[in-house]
């Protein structure tokens, strides 16, 4: 649960409370207030401090006025909030840079393993600060990948990680990928009937790169936008999320790729990789997709998937 509170100099916080029968155990707690208190980035939420009093726990965060990109964004569009091209590339852009961050040089490394629009908050200037570390693993020099259970939320898993346990900081990469189309469409990755058939937002934005139709994918709310530089955030997307973790870039190229630093060299490009869950898990990939990895047949266990 998070609250609004008032500190006694008058400084505004966000207070994240949480009971004994939260989903969000002790581990995770502990895992949040380490991991958080561990690094200082302006795109990474201030954890400002903490209490911990019989079965409850609380996070004490910088407060931010616009709440998060999913009720900004993706919700009910019930609010006065207009975000135009120049906001949303901006939150792309500062969450790349949050992430470079956390990838590169936060000693050790941090995989956040959960990124996703709600956990995109928005400052007064719809700054984006990444928050919720309750997921999130240390990364030190020498470790490439970690294999661990499965935590996430689905719509935004990396299928080798979804389906092998196997985590890397390319399962981030992944998950901002999705977030970039989320950004551009203001849809929900977990829409699955786009193009009135059982797609989801990166399948059927994949297809309609292949259409030379990506510009379809854009939110009509968005009416001005410069066209090339839209597509071109739509590719950076596709390279974060193709299929082998090898080929996706690393956060710092990602945001070099976003300020045009990069020139794209789309012969690279290879399909997304798709991970959809719909009683078991399943790896759903394109017709023209291939890739080297090799996933074990028994069954992922995805009981600690969040679904949107």
């Amino acid at each position: 649960m998070k609250l609004m509170g008032t500190l006694k100099d008058g400084r505004q916080v966000a207070v994240k409370s949480l009971s004994a029968a939260s989903k969000q155990g002790v581990r995770e707690f502990l895992t949040e207030i380490k991991t958080i208190s561990l690094v200082k980035h302006p795109n990474l939420v201030e954890l400002i401090g903490c209490c911990v009093q019989e079965p409850n726990r609380t996070l004490v965060y910088e407060f931010v006025e616009n709440n998060n990109l999913d009720r900004a964004l993706l919700g009910n569009r019930s609010t006065n909030i207009k975000l135009g091209w120049e906001k949303r590339s901006n939150i792309c852009t500062g969450t790349a840079r949050g992430l470079a961050f956390l990838h590169g040089e936060a000693v050790p490394h941090i995989v956040h393993r959960d990124i996703k629009a709600s956990n995109i908050l928005l400052d007064r200037d719809f700054n984006p600060k990444i928050g919720d570390f309750g997921l999130a693993k240390l990364f030190p020099e020498d470790i490439t990948h970690i294999s661990t259970r499965i935590a996430g939320t689905t719509g935004y898993l990396a299928p080798e990680y979804a389906m092998g346990g196997q985590l890397t900081m390319k399962a981030d990469v992944y998950s901002f990928g999705v977030l970039i189309l989320e950004v551009i469409s203001g849809q929900s990755s977990a829409r699955t009937n786009w193009g009135g058939s059982n797609k989801f937002l990166l399948e059927w934005a994949w297809q309609l790169h292949e259409e030379g139709k990506l510009l379809e994918l854009v939110d009509p709310e968005m009416v001005e936008y410069p066209k090339e530089e839209v597509i071109r955030y739509m590719k950076v997307a596709f390279f974060c999320t193709q299929a082998a973790a090898s080929r996706r870039p690393s956060m710092s190229q990602v945001v070099d790729m976003l300020s045009k630093t990069i020139r794209l060299n789309e012969k690279q490009l290879t399909a997304p990789g798709f991970f959809q869950t719909s009683g078991e898990s399943s790896l759903k990939k394109s017709s023209i997709e291939s890739t080297s990895y090799q996933f074990s047949s028994a069954p992922a266990s995805i009981t600690q998937i969040t679904p949107r």
